[in-house]
């Protein structure tokens, strides 16, 4: 089987300027001044997400302090101001929350058992996945962004069946270990198994775009501000090229 594709981001699809980059002053933060320099980072599961994006923009790892977020509540410690920022897929449709634009894009892997009947496969569809059970929406987790991350229906309409209760990658990971369950996850989080659990490319499931987050009221410290702005415009510089190397 091979590896799980690296989500190095960006790239990214231009796109327009989020609320970070439209050259106010309204975004930055009148908390800011003699706390922490470092940029609150609010993640879940491998690191190696953030330290592609980190990378990509020319930001280095000293200049911020990663927290982590449970599934349940994932939005809990940006609207506690736990964190100033932190990574989600797809667009959240959270009135209290403001979004950058793409930043870089994690592809999709299937989780499961080494042992499962896919596991020798060197990718997987979601039609295949759909023969074996999978998990539903935890509480507290938007469930318009779960139809994304396990969408109910294939595209020929076969159910999806979200049974398992998920509420930690490690309770997830004892289940798949125990069953022939199976979870469409993302190739980031392949760091972050133990040991006897796979991610299994899936091939018809469109890679996720990854943005920043942030708390609406409480704007952005200059830091964080910069550190959204930086992200979007390697993403839009990278997806530049990549055009430019098309053509």
């Amino acid at each position: 089987m091979t590896s799980p594709p690296t989500p190095v981001p960006p790239p990214a699809a231009p796109g327009a300027p989020s609320e970070a980059t439209r050259g106010t002053p309204a975004h930055l933060s009148p908390a800011a001044a003699g706390r922490d320099p470092r940029v609150r980072i609010g993640v879940h599961g491998s690191p190696r997400l953030v330290d592609a994006l980190l990378a990509g923009c020319g930001h280095g790892d000293d200049g911020v302090h990663r927290l982590p977020y449970n599934m349940t509540e994932p939005f809990a410690p940006l609207r506690a101001g736990e964190v100033d920022l932190m990574i989600v897929k797809y667009t959240p449709r959270e009135p209290d929350l403001a979004t950058s634009g793409p930043i870089g894009y994690d592809g999709r892997a299937a989780l499961m058992r080494a042992g499962h009947p896919l596991a020798g496969a060197a990718s997987v569809t979601l039609e295949q996945l759909s023969g074996y059970d999978a998990f539903a929406c935890p509480d507290g987790f938007p469930p318009y962004v779960w139809d994304l991350v396990v969408p109910p229906r294939t595209a020929r309409g076969v159910a999806v069946r979200r049974v398992h209760p998920m509420t930690t990658l490690t309770q997830a990971a004892a289940v798949l270990a125990a069953t022939d369950a199976v979870h469409p996850s993302f190739a980031s989080v392949a760091d972050a198994l133990p040991p006897g659990i796979l991610a299994v490319p899936v091939s018809d499931l469109p890679p996720a775009p990854v943005r920043w987050a942030w708390r609406r009221a409480s704007g952005l410290t200059p830091a964080a501000a910069r550190l959204v702005r930086d992200a979007e415009q390697a993403a839009e510089r990278y997806a530049g090229a990549a055009g430019a190397a098309d053509r």
